[in-house]
């Protein structure tokens, strides 16, 4: 199969370009606030418990969100991925539209976030980002689409009959007239991405929520996202293309698999820990409650 001859670009009005790489972002954010904030306001989801953050909680919460994956991200790939790179050109640091973002950098931003953010507001750590938690996979789905449109993070090669050549005009275009994934056949691993870590993870996640109402145990659901993402990246890392700039590490591992294996062992942990820690109490009655109760 040939890819497709999409433009990165959505519109341009004047000097400003509008891409489908900074829409994914957007998308995700916003979608993933009104999905939180919908958990927040749903009792039953609770079992009984007050919820972890109330929804005005939630909409402040956003904002550092957002500054956690925008920074996080971009500080997780010059550290993870293009450090030498980055000395070398300093400016580079701050070419986002450049490229060059790292999942584990922004989900370290994001953990951050939350943390101060807890902690500001006298909230429980973990509780919190279980509420968050089971909205990361629709940020994840429009990123890896938006991969995919670009025609960046590509896969190995491949014999399969869906394999893709990942070169197009528009593609050469942005690299001085050549295609960096050459005319190979490869995987497009951004859609088993966007498959995998986008939906089959937010369903998963769905059932902890609303089937096996996980929301009361501490911990529980950001384990099973940990647990859940980093295994999903770490099967896919032996189908997708290493970065160029690169080293070979041993016994086949690449940097996705070697930040993605602490991810399974503490949500492992975190999923263990939440199912044999007691539930969240009961949220206190309110006053015209207990006033009715009196007055029984």
């Amino acid at each position: 199969m040939v890819f497709p001859d999409f433009d990165p670009v959505l519109v341009r009005l004047g000097p400003i370009a509008i891409r489908w790489y900074a829409l994914a972002y957007v998308a995700g954010i916003l979608i993933g606030w009104r999905y939180v904030v919908r958990l927040t306001r749903t009792p039953r989801l609770w079992q009984g418990s007050a919820s972890s953050a109330t929804p005005l909680q939630i909409d402040d919460l956003v904002l550092w969100i957002t500054l956690g994956i925008i920074l996080g991200g971009r500080i997780g790939y010059i550290l993870f991925y293009d450090l030498g790179e980055m000395l070398a050109h300093p400016l580079e640091m701050f070419a986002v539209w450049h490229g060059g973002m790292s999942f584990h950098g922004g989900f370290l931003g994001v953990a951050l976030a939350i943390l101060i953010f807890a902690r500001a507001n006298r909230l429980n750590v973990l509780r919190l980002a279980d509420v968050v938690a089971p909205c990361a996979p629709i940020g994840l789905f429009f990123g890896r689409i938006a991969n995919f449109i670009n025609g960046e993070l590509w896969g190995r090669p491949t014999n399969l009959p869906w394999g893709m050549v990942f070169c197009s005009p528009h593609i050469a275009a942005m690299s001085q007239g050549q295609c960096p994934a050459g005319l190979l056949t490869r995987h497009p691993s951004q859609l088993y991405e966007a498959a995998l870590e986008g939906l089959v993870l937010f369903l998963v996640l769905l059932w902890a929520t609303h089937k096996a109402r996980w929301l009361n145990r501490e911990g529980a659901i950001t384990g099973l996202f940990l647990t859940g993402y980093g295994l999903a990246r770490v099967a896919l890392e032996n189908v997708r293309q290493p970065d160029a700039q690169m080293p070979d590490f041993p016994l086949g591992l690449t940097m996705g698999m070697m930040l993605s294996i602490p991810m399974i062992l503490i949500g492992l942990w975190l999923i263990w820990r939440g199912l044999h820690k007691p539930p969240a109490p009961p949220a206190p009655e309110t006053e015209p409650q207990s006033a009715a109760l009196a007055a029984q």
